[in-house]
């Protein structure tokens, strides 16, 4: 059964373009404290209040007069035991025209009743969206939060920020001299060389998948698909049972980078969230190395992989 993510809807009598204009103006109605672009895709920003709550944002999805989808990058919540609360989730501006006026359905993909922050998320959401964004919308004025000038807090934001940003996600390049779809074809035969234990699709955006490894498993969902260029699943629920925390690799994201290079197709890999600093780096930067040093690349070159049989 599907757990209810977040969502709540208003309407207005502004047309869909300026309803989306004013949805990617972040800073004038969710917050005043937002570094970097909000309109553009694949625009990064980062956002903090106080000393409660940072976060990283990707724009994945833009489309004219009709979509606007966020990716949750990154999240510190000072209030959870979870530190894993938030991170990988989608925020989701759906917009729709109904009865002469443009409606705005809101989706925090992920944000669930289960979730610590829950109630303190979903007062706050409907007050930045009920009231701020509404009358940035019909009046051209919201009432995001106000910059922030406390220096312990911003020092502390910047802390994290750049830990973050200097952080080493596992990356690793492959070279092949397979054509790009021939590479993303292998990919995603995910059977044929990552678990032969395979339930599930990644034929479309937002399908899901799990491999299994005995009792290890990885639920992932497809976050971003571009036909020979580019794909990233998003890791919404593993377990690994020998660590302490079972479900380090929640929220992560396996990216997929293909370009030409030399006459050849290079697939960049990243594991982001894969960090030094997390228990299982060591062991499975090793098992990513050979599945795609190994068997990835032998089931591109020659069709035939090496996945884990169970």
């Amino acid at each position: 059964m599907k757990k209810p993510d977040f969502t709540t809807t208003l309407r207005v009598d502004q047309t869909p373009e300026e309803t989306l204009k004013a949805i990617t103006n972040v800073r004038g109605w969710w917050s005043e404290n937002i570094e970097g672009g909000t309109d553009q895709l694949n625009d990064e920003f980062f956002y903090h209040y106080k000393d409660i709550h940072f976060c990283k944002m990707k724009l994945i999805e833009l489309i004219p007069d009709q979509k606007a989808v966020w990716l949750v990058q990154d999240n510190y919540f000072k209030f959870t035991k979870d530190e894993n609360e938030w991170k990988g989730t989608k925020i989701i501006f759906d917009i729709l025209q109904k009865d002469n006026q443009t409606e705005i359905r809101f989706t925090h993909e992920g944000l669930v009743p289960q979730y610590e922050c829950y109630d303190i998320c979903r007062e706050a959401w409907t007050g930045y969206i009920q009231e701020s964004l509404h009358n940035l919308i019909a009046n051209g004025k919201g009432q995001p939060t106000a910059k922030q000038t406390d220096v312990s807090d911003n020092q502390l934001f910047e802390h994290w920020k750049q830990k973050r940003l200097t952080r080493s996600d596992y990356t690793t390049l492959l070279l092949t001299e397979k054509t790009p779809e021939e590479v993303f074809n292998a990919i995603n035969n995910v059977s044929g060389w990552w678990s032969a234990s395979f339930e599930g699709n990644t034929q479309k955006l937002n399908d899901t998948f799990t491999v299994r490894f005995g009792e290890v498993y990885i639920t992932s969902k497809v976050a971003e698909l571009v036909a020979g260029k580019k794909i990233a699943w998003l890791v919404t629920d593993c377990n690994k049972p020998w660590l302490k925390n079972k479900k380090e690799w929640n929220g992560t994201t396996m990216i997929w980078e293909i370009s030409e290079k030399d006459n050849k197709t290079q697939i960049r890999f990243t594991h982001m969230g894969l960090v030094p600093e997390i228990e299982c780096y060591g062991a499975c930067a090793n098992a990513w190395g050979g599945y795609l040093h190994g068997s990835l690349i032998n089931m591109i070159n020659t069709g035939e992989g090496k996945p884990t049989e169970m």
